[in-house]
Order: C-alpha cells, then structure tokens, then sequence
C-alpha cells in the first residue's frame, strides 16, 4: 500500500524516506490548528524533537495556514496516555512508541519492536515496501487511529548492572527495570521486571533497589548519568535490534483535513523518521566513547543468555499467536521478511561492516 492511501485516509499509506514535493497552498486554504501530544519529556532532545521537526515541516508547507503545537508528556496527559488522548480527540495527534500500549493489545508491540525482531533498516523497508503499514494500520483502526512511523532509535544498548552476567543463571533474581514483551521474556529467565520512568532510573540503581535497567543508548543514557551508579553496561539490546516510534493520528480528524494538507503532513512525518535515525547514529558513537572514557566497562551477553532469549522469545511468541489472531498474521509477516533480509544481510552488508570494523582496529 502506497503514499497516496494515506493521503486519502484509507488507514495505511507508505511514505517514502525523502520528503516529497508540496503542492503550492491557496490563499484560501483554511487555518487549521492541530495539537500533538508527545510520550516524550523535552529533555529526550532527539526524540522528542522529532516532534517538533514534523509540526516546523508542516508549516512551512502550507505557508503557516496548518499548525501543529507539540506538547511534552504530562502537558495535556501523561506520556502513556498519548494514544488515548488522540483516540478520545482530546488531540489530534501524538507522538509515542506502538509498545506502550501492549496492557491494550500485545498486536501493538509489534509497531515499535519486539525482542529479536527487526534492525532500523529492515523495519522501515518493513513498514514502506512490505506489508507493514498495511497490516498494522488494518489492527489499528479498531482505535481509531492511523499510523506513520515517526522515527528509529536504531538498535539499542542491552541494559546497565551493577554486577557482571556471565551466564544465563546470573539473571536469576535479579531486579531489572524493562516492560513489555521483553518484560515477559526475562521473567521466564528469572529476572522480576520493574517498571519505573526514566527520571526514577537513577535513584533506584542508586539505593540497589533495582540491580539493573534499560534505557535508549549511549547519547540518552548518558544523559541519565546512569554510568555513575552501574559500571557494567551490556549490549546488544536483543529487545531492540530497533525502535521505531510512531505518529498516531485520529482517523476522523484526518479525514477532515484538505488533500494538501494530508500531503503535507505525511511529508513532514517522513522527514521526521528518517531524521531521527541519522541523528542517533551521529551521536551515539560520540556517547560510547565518553561513556567509556568516564570508567563505563562494556561487555557482550553470554552466548548462552543470547540463545535461551531467543528460544523463549519464539515459545512466547507462539504462545501469544495461538489466542490472538492480529498478533499472529502480523508477527508471522515480519518473521518472514525479517528472514529474507537476513539472508542479503549476510551476504553483503554483515560481510562489509565486519571487513571494514576489523579494518578500523587494524589501523
């Protein structure tokens, strides 16, 4: 499904990376005024500024005749709100992460990430030229909304300890702040899943009132200053080989929008996606190597902690398919082109990043 079905509010159009040409606004254009409600504190510069990016874009294509006002989380309602508040109208839009709302549905995982699923790449070709958007935007209409991917953090880092895991049986008892599916998938490794904001990170690794927690990466984990209170910080984020971050917008008010301004906004969204990614991929090398330089000691998961993730993963993913028919239809199709990415992966672009990073520490 293409752009053009977004444009016509069908519930599930493809934008492409690059912004398109706008078509010029009339003069008689009417001024339309949107309010976005974001998940996201301003202090998440990147990802809350993909927000502001899209709302700049947007009025800038309709020579300020369409304006949208972005509002940190907790301004109108609390950032795990924001889907509720634009299925309710009280916004039009928001700016979140599909995986927030899995206490809905566990379909809505599969927007954002699950563990061992998709890398940033791979997800949006995923959402633009697979069957993505398509199906997910199907699933979602029973909210009300439409959905446009509205950023990518890019993989993830695998969570700061306080003490070294250097087996599958380090996890047992251990205290660790994570949600969701990969909540699920470490309670059946022996980890007791936590769910704490991000400003309440700190202080609880601090008091060793959680022995662990996951974030974002090297750029905002640094920001946290969680380097000061865990040394040991573990990649990869299998729950996150990617994270793609979604706009959600009430269908009925995208129906009333003019053809221009829809084509403005899904421009502007689009920008807003590929933006992010490039962002994060400019300021995380920077992070790791401060990190690093402040005492951070990194450390890969075990081989064993990798395997039984993935083995459970798959049995929870079976378990949930077998009593939810959206999440089945829907995580089937990503596993099959997750599959058949990986497949070109290892041939050319696994074997060119491996080349060129032992090149790198060979001087």
């Amino acid at each position: 499904m293409k752009r053009r079905d977004f444009l016509t509010a069908a519930g599930a159009g493809a934008a492409a990376s690059a912004a398109v040409a706008m078509p010029a606004i009339a003069q008689s254009a009417p001024d339309v005024k949107w309010r976005c409600t974001s998940s996201f504190p301003k202090s998440l510069d990147t990802i809350f500024g993909a927000g502001e990016l899209m709302a700049r874009s947007v009025a800038e294509a309709t020579d300020g005749k369409f304006q949208i006002q972005v509002f940190a989380a907790g301004e109108i309602v609390p950032g795990l709100q924001a889907l509720d508040a634009t299925q309710n109208k009280t916004v039009e839009m928001c700016h979140s992460a599909s995986y927030y709302y899995v206490g809905k549905d566990p379909t809505f995982a599969l927007g954002t990430a699950v563990p061992f699923g998709l890398n940033a790449r791979q997800i949006n070709a995923w959402f633009q030229f697979g069957n993505g958007l398509t199906l997910l935007n199907d699933f979602y209409k029973k909210y009300g909304v439409v959905m446009m991917p509205g950023g990518n953090t890019g993989g993830q880092m695998g969570g700061w300890f306080r003490k070294e895991i250097k087996s599958v049986q380090d996890l047992q008892g251990l205290k660790m702040r994570i949600a969701g599916i990969a909540g699920q998938v470490l309670t059946r490794l022996g980890v007791v899943p936590q769910q704490l904001a991000g400003g309440d990170i700190y202080p609880a690794l601090e008091k060793g009132t959680i022995d662990a927690a996951e974030w974002v990466g090297p750029y905002d984990d640094e920001k946290l200053g969680l380097y000061k209170v865990a040394q040991y910080y573990y990649f990869p984020g299998w729950w996150e080989g990617s994270a793609a971050l979604n706009f959600f917008v009430n269908q009925e008010k995208l129906n009333e929008l003019p053809k221009a301004y829809r084509a403005a906004l899904v421009s502007a969204m689009a920008q807003a996606n590929e933006s992010m990614l490039a962002s994060y991929d400019a300021k995380n090398p920077v992070a790791i190597q401060s990190l690093v330089k402040a005492g951070t000691q990194l450390r890969r998961y075990p081989a064993d902690v990798m395997d039984a993730a993935y083995k459970t993963s798959h049995q929870l993913y079976d378990e949930i398919g077998a009593k939810n028919a959206d999440f089945k239809k829907i995580f089937e199709d990503l596993k099959a082109f997750r599959n058949n990415a990986y497949l070109w992966w290892q041939i050319v672009e696994f074997t060119y990043d491996d080349f060129m990073v032992r090149a790198r520490t060979r001087g």
